[in-house]
C-alpha cells in the first residue's frame, strides 16, 4: 500500500485528478503458455469421458494472476506505458511536458496524470480489450475510502471499522484513549490459554488491515501478532483495550496534504530489548512526503542488540532502505530533486557511527546489511539529523506512549479525528 498512498500524496500535491478503473472477468483474459486440462463440468454431456483442454486461464489455476498481470502488461505498453523497475505494479507514459501513471492491484487500476486526453484514450483501449467498468474519480479502493478537502486527500476505513466493531463480539462501552495501555509487557506464557484462537486470529488480522491507514495501530498489531498460534487471556485482555481504543477514534485517517513544497523525511526510533521473552528490540519507522505518512513500519528485530546504540542504528538501516525505494519511486512519478534526505534518529552514538565509516570495536559484530545507511550518507541521498525524543514521530511504533505525547506525534504525522470523512 506504500506506492498507493505515495502516488495519491504526489498526486494532491500536483492537483492531478485520480481515477480508478475496475476489469471485468480479469483472470479469464490470461493466455496459457502451458497444457492445462480439466475435467467437462456437471451438465454437459460426456459419454467418451473426455477432458477439456484450457484455451484461456480460469478462476483457480495458480498461473491466473500471473498471466492476467502479464496480459495487462502487454495492453499497457501497446499504449506507451513503462513498467516501473522499481515496482511492476506501477506503469508510467511519458510524452513532452506531460506524465500519465497507472498502479494496478490485480483487476483494480488506478490513473493519474497531467494529460486527461491520453488518460481517456486508455479507457477506451481498454475496454475494447478486457472489458472494463470506468467508476470515475477515485473514492472507494480495496476497502478504502478517499475524500478531498481543500488541504489534501483522506484516506480512511470508517465502513470497514464499523463493520469490525459490531462483529467483534465484545463489549466496547468503555473508552480507551491509546491503542494499548502504558508499561504493558506481553509475554507468551501469561495467563490462561484463551479457547477461541480463531476468534483471536481474525480479529489482529482485521486490525492489521485496517494499519494501511492507521499508522497509530501498527506498533499494537505487531504486538499482538506475536501470540496467534497460542493466545491467552492476557492477549484477548490488551485486544479488546485496542478495540475500544478502535471504536472510540473509527474515523481517524490520515490527510494526504496538498503540499506546494514535495519534501522527503524519514524518522526512525527503536525500543531496545523490548521483548520480555526474546530481549529482542522493536524497530520503528515513518516517511513523510509534504508532511504526510506515506510508509510506515513497526517490527520486532531478527536479532538480539548488545546495546540500545546497536538497536537505533539497525532501524536506521531498515528505514534508509525505504527511503531508498521511495526516492527511485518518486523519480519514475516525475519528483525530483529531494536529495539529501533527512533521516531523524534521538540516539546520538548511532548517528556517530553512521556519519564515521571507520571501524569501531563495538560494532564490528553487527552484520554488514546494517551499515547501509554508511553507503546512503557518503552517496549523499541521507543526511542524517539529530531531535529529541519528545519530537520523535517513530517512537509511535515501539512502544506503548502516554495519551498526551501520543496524541501529540500523531497529529504532527498527519492523523485526526477532524477531518470531514466520506458518508
Amino acid at each position: 500500500m506504500s506506492i498507493i498512498r505515495c502516488l495519491i500524496a504526489v498526486a494532491a500535491s500536483k492537483h492531478w485528478p485520480l481515477y480508478q478503473l475496475d476489469v471485468n472477468n480479469a483472470f479469464l483474459h490470461g493466455d496459457l503458455k502451458e497444457d492445462v486440462y480439466m475435467q467437462v463440468p456437471e451438465g454437459i454431456p460426456n459419454p467418451t469421458n473426455k477432458v477439456c483442454r484450457l484455451l484461456k486461464s480460469i478462476y483457480g489455476l495458480k498461473q491466473a494472476s500471473r498471466q492476467w498481470h502479464e496480459k495487462l502488461r502487454t495492453a499497457l505498453e501497446h499504449q506507451g506505458f513503462i513498467q516501473s523497475k522499481f515496482d511492476y505494479s506501477l506503469f508510467i507514459h511519458r510524452e513532452g511536458n506531460h506524465i500519465n501513471i497507472d498502479v494496478v492491484y490485480v483487476d483494480d487500476v488506478i490513473l493519474t496524470g497531467t494529460n486527461t486526453q491520453k488518460l481517456d484514450e486508455l479507457k477506451s483501449y481498454l475496454h475494447t480489450e478486457f472489458s472494463i467498468k470506468d467508476l470515475g474519480r477515485l473514492n472507494y479502493f480495496l476497502g478504502i475510502e478517499v475524500g478531498y478537502t481543500d488541504d489534501g486527500v483522506i484516506l480512511s476505513q470508517k465502513k470497514f471499522t464499523k463493520e469490525l466493531l459490531s462483529g467483534c463480539g465484545f463489549d466496547l462501552t468503555k473508552k480507551a484513549i491509546t491503542p494499548l495501555p502504558l508499561n504493558i509487557k506481553l509475554t507468551a506464557n501469561d495467563g490462561d490459554l484463551y479457547a477461541d484462537t480463531e476468534k483471536y486470529r481474525s480479529l489482529v488480522g482485521k486490525l492489521n488491515f485496517l494499519t494501511h491507514t492507521r499508522p497509530d495501530l501498527s506498533y499494537t498489531v505487531q504486538s499482538l501478532s506475536q501470540f496467534l498460534q497460542s493466545p491467552r487471556e492476557s492477549h484477548v485482555a490488551s485486544l479488546q483495550h485496542t478495540l475500544r481504543y478502535v471504536a472510540h477514534t473509527e474515523g481517524q485517517g490520515i490527510l494526504l496534504k496538498a503540499a506546494n513544497n514535495i519534501t522527503l523525511q524519514a524518522f526512525s526510533d527503536s525500543d531496545w530489548a523490548a521483548c520480555p521473552d526474546s530481549r529482542r528490540s522493536v524497530t520503528g519507522y515513518v516517511l513523510l512526503l509534504g508532511g504526510s505518512p506515506i510508509s510506515w513500519k513497526s517490527k520486532k528485530q531478527t536479532t538480539v542488540s548488545r546495546s540500545s546504540t546497536e538497536a537505533e542504528y539497525r532501524a536506521m538501516a531498515a528505514a534508509a532502505s525505504e527511503v531508498t525505494w521511495i526516492i527511485n519511486l518518486l523519480a519514475d512519478m516525475g519528483v525530483h530533486n529531494l536529495k539529501p534526505i533527512s533521516l531523524l534518529c534521538d540516539n546520538q552514538s548511532a548517528l556517530h557511527i553512521a556519519r564515521n565509516p571507520v571501524f569501531h570495536e563495538r560494532t564490528k559484530h553487527i552484520e554488514i546489511d546494517c551499515h547501509f545507511t554508511r553507503d546512503k550518507v557518503l552517496e549523499g541521498l541521507i543526511h542524517l539529523t539529530y531531535l529529541p525524543t519528545q519530537q520523535q514521530l517513530a517512537d509511535v511504533f515501539t512502544k506503548p506512549l502516554p495519551s498526551a505525547q501520543f496524541q501529540l506525534l500523531l497529529s504532527k504525522m498527519g492523523l485526526s479525528d477532524s477531518h470531514p470523512f466520506p458518508s
